[in-house]
């Protein structure tokens, strides 16, 4: 279970936390421990979070550098990034807010929750800094390359309910895709394979066997020789529909993971997003019982 964090928000990140499970005898001191736990961070930087009070463990007191490594105790602390994070050139917009839940419209190239080389330009941390609500969570995932409907949830009492509608898949996904016109098919048709985690940590593949993953794809209409798909997840693995797009032989335009990788350069091409929108979710609201809809404001 996460235990409640001592520290507060600072500019909309939320403390990270560790619990010490290691052998105490490994480390002579707290600051040897945080080096080797996080090479990347040099020892300053960990001086000076402790000195300004950002290290402490899960009473709130304070971690000097040398404190002892104390087996059991959960430490918390902000993560940050060393030198500078570029602007994201793009803003989401809030669709719906209550006291349950905050609905979002996300631009293309934000991540959803911090990773990697970001953190304040991260969806999550957007809100939070935008809104104050301290326990927002997303309760779905979106890549950072997709843009369009994602829901959050700022209250703890009723996020089980809401995140079981996914676990579930009682609610309605829809997206819409722009790639290459699909010659030969009647539509709407249903899609299945097995898909599972490929060589690159971050990339999936489809594989002979079971099929675990079901997508119903639809053409809205032909624009040459290309086309806008109406794409309807059954199931939700990790990048579902640009593997199942990529499969068919039509990969949604301007995809960098399918079929193939396109190396990384130093920064996003913002001239060509990833034609991929989560147009709209649909459910029946597991406490009120009311039939919400919401659908994003943007287009491919």
């Amino acid at each position: 279970m996460k235990p409640k964090a001592p520290l507060p928000l600072k500019d909309g990140v939320a403390p990270s936390y560790l619990w010490l499970q290691q052998d105490p005898e490994q480390w002579r001191d707290m600051l040897s421990f945080l080096h080797a736990r996080f090479p990347a961070v040099p020892e300053e930087a960990w001086r000076q979070r402790m000195a300004r009070g950002e290290v402490v463990n899960q009473q709130g007191e304070a971690i000097a550098p040398t404190s002892p490594y104390r087996r059991g105790d959960c430490i918390f602390y902000y993560r940050d990034l060393e030198g500078s994070e570029d602007r994201i050139p793009f803003e989401e917009a809030i669709l719906h807010r209550d006291d349950h839940l905050l609905v979002v419209d996300k631009p293309h190239f934000v991540p959803v929750i911090p990773s990697g080389r970001f953190l304040h330009e991260s969806l999550l941390v957007r809100l939070k800094q935008k809104t104050g609500l301290a326990d927002l969570t997303p309760i779905h995932r979106l890549d950072r390359e997709t843009a369009g409907v994602i829901i959050f949830s700022h209250n703890p009492a009723s996020r089980g309910a809401y995140q079981s509608m996914f676990q579930q898949r009682t609610m309605d996904k829809t997206y819409e895709a722009l790639a290459g016109m699909l010659e030969g098919r009647d539509f709407p048709f249903v899609y299945r394979s097995r898909l599972v985690d490929a060589d690159k940590f971050f990339l999936m593949r489809e594989e002979a066997g079971e099929p675990n993953s079901e997508t119903h794809i639809d053409l809205i209409e032909r624009q040459g020789d290309q086309a806008l798909y109406r794409l309807n997840p059954v199931t939700g693995r990790k990048h579902q529909l640009r593997v199942h797009m990529a499969a068919l032989g039509v990969p949604i335009l301007n995809d960098t993971f399918y079929p193939h990788t396109v190396p990384a350069g130093a920064t996003d091409n913002y001239d060509a997003p990833l034609k991929l929108l989560a147009r709209s979710i649909a459910f029946t609201d597991p406490l009120s019982g009311d039939v919400r809809y919401f659908e994003s404001l943007r287009e491919l």
